[in-house]
């Protein structure tokens, strides 16, 4: 794939250099503990909720959602329609408790209810969490983008997160929520030319896509079937609201948001905002997903160009010599879903005007900032609440504080890098890290609701209910990999039912240890 125009790389440039001196003109206003992680309690619920919506919206889904949609259909946006159901409950209960109880720390809570064990073993699960979060994210968005740029991979991960880290340090919470205010708006002005371009760059108009993406099913949202064992629209919805019950329920990423709005009512509108724009504009991204299947689809030719690309790229990665031979043969066997990730960077490099391209790679970094700022600084404020305050001194004074949340800052900064290039190499002990940090952190949920509903849960009910649940989201992980001759111990749910299912058990198993103990002598 050919590189991109000076032009181009200019424009990305004076784009990333404005986020960092933006981001950084916040740290006048980032010299107390309160200001850095809460904005002073200060900002208007639309800001709020765009960077809420900016979360949401990470490099993954600007390249990865249409991806999605080019190799298969629909069926994945049916997570989004989750959104308002976990937003309503959100709104109902989860952003009073959290406003009302007078800790920034979405942990905090779980020492109070269930003991000292609780608390640090959300905050273990939470931080790893943002460890490889950040890695990913980061190794994501240079992977895609170094053929475009022709820079090194690794220059371009340290560059990134040193750009992030920078930033977040100076502004805190409320340069990361400005900037992902800025970066949304990015984000969703890219979407909208990229639809266009797309339509209207069909040989016979804007109609073709939709024929074209009619007849090759890509408006599919999956079958409406009951079974569990397949990605069906209601697997899918299902999977969407305990993810999202997740989020807006016990991330700190999302808690920390409730804080810095200005009241209860902010809170609230601001988490509708971010669900209710999160719901069109994905819809946005997997209609362009369809767009490029139609688009690549009517000129063969630039399909051709994608599969050669895919297919020389995959046997660098094997080792094997690419000659032009054994790349055509393996083009040949590519399926649209071996492809999906490569044909929107191909379309923005080789068609995009010039300039106009440098500006859809800013707005994709615009994604990949918004998520990694935002796990930075939450990182650090559970650093200092979580664990310095904790464990090391609980009468820190204001001017230590903010030294420990500069250097949680900086340490989260360098481990997420150091794992996104670690991934270079050895992505599959990361991939397995992602794993079982999800083992552990699908308890979380399931711990959380069993504090919040059921009020004579204690401490054995809550213990005996996350041992068994972590056994029982390891089975639920692992068992589809037994041999043949173990089979009949195999999971048989889809594995978005996962977090489903361990939260559930996690749930009921409390809930029956509560009830059983209460009727004991």
């Amino acid at each position: 794939m050919q590189a991109l125009p000076t032009v181009d790389i200019a424009v990305l440039v004076v784009y990333v250099a404005a986020v960092v001196a933006y981001g950084s003109w916040f740290v006048r206003k980032s010299g107390t503990t309160d200001e850095f992680m809460a904005a002073g309690r200060s900002l208007p619920g639309w800001a709020v909720g765009l960077s809420i919506f900016g979360t949401y919206l990470s490099s993954n889904t600007f390249l990865g959602v249409p991806g999605k949609a080019y190799g298969s259909n629909w069926n994945s946006f049916v997570f989004s329609l989750s959104l308002p159901i976990a937003a309503m409950i959100a709104v109902r209960w989860f952003v009073p408790f959290y406003r009302h109880g007078g800790t920034i720390s979405a942990y905090e809570h779980f020492e109070k209810r269930f003991g000292l064990w609780a608390r640090t073993y959300a905050v273990i699960c939470y931080l790893l969490t943002q460890i490889a979060r950040t890695g990913t994210v980061l190794f994501g968005v240079s992977l895609a983008m170094q053929p475009l740029l022709g820079w090194d991979l690794r220059l371009m991960i340290i560059g990134t997160g040193i750009v992030v880290t920078m930033y977040t340090l100076l502004g805190g919470i409320e340069a990361v929520i400005w900037t992902d205010v800025m970066q949304s708006l990015v984000l969703m002005v890219g979407a909208f030319i990229v639809t266009g371009l797309l339509l209207f760059g069909m040989p016979e108009g804007p109609a073709q896509v939709i024929e074209i993406a009619r007849e090759a099913e890509k408006f599919s949202l999956g079958s409406f079937s009951a079974t569990l064992t397949e990605s069906t629209f209601w697997v899918v919805l299902i999977y969407g609201l305990f993810i999202n019950l997740n989020n807006f329920g016990i991330d700190q990423s999302f808690i920390q948001r409730y804080h810095t709005a200005k009241s209860d009512g902010d809170a609230a509108r601001s988490v509708w905002l971010g669900a209710l724009l999160y719901v069109p504009i994905s819809l946005l991204f997997f209609f362009i997903g369809s767009c490029l299947f139609a688009y690549y689809e009517a000129h063969p030719d630039r399909l051709e160009q994608v599969r050669l690309q895919v297919a020389e790229e995959r046997l660098e990665a094997e080792g094997v010599p690419t000659d032009s031979t054994r790349v055509k043969e393996v083009a040949a066997e590519l399926t649209p879903a071996d492809i999906g990730d490569k044909v929107l960077p191909n379309f923005i490099v080789s068609k995009l005007p010039t300039g106009m391209a440098g500006l859809l790679i800013a707005a994709i970094f615009a994604a990949a900032m918004s998520s990694i700022d935002t796990s930075l600084n939450s990182s650090a404020t559970i650093l200092l609440s979580d664990i310095y305050k904790r464990y090391v001194n609980p009468d820190v004074d204001e001017k230590g504080s903010m030294r420990v949340l500069y250097a949680g800052t900086l340490l989260w900064g360098t481990l997420g890098t150091g794992a996104a290039l670690a991934m270079i190499g050895i992505r599959s002990v990361l991939d397995a890290w992602w794993e079982l940090q999800g083992i552990f952190a699908g308890a979380l949920l399931g711990l959380f609701l069993l504090g919040l509903i059921v009020r004579k849960a204690d401490n054995v009910a809550a213990t005996i209910a996350v041992v068994l649940g972590v056994l029982s989201l390891v089975w639920l992980t692992f068992s589809p990999r037994l041999p043949d001759e173990y089979g009949w111990l195999r999971n048989s749910l889809h594995a978005n039912l996962t977090i489903v299912a361990g939260t559930l058990s996690i749930f009921l198993v409390g809930l029956i240890v509560t009830a059983f103990r209460r009727e004991s002598p």
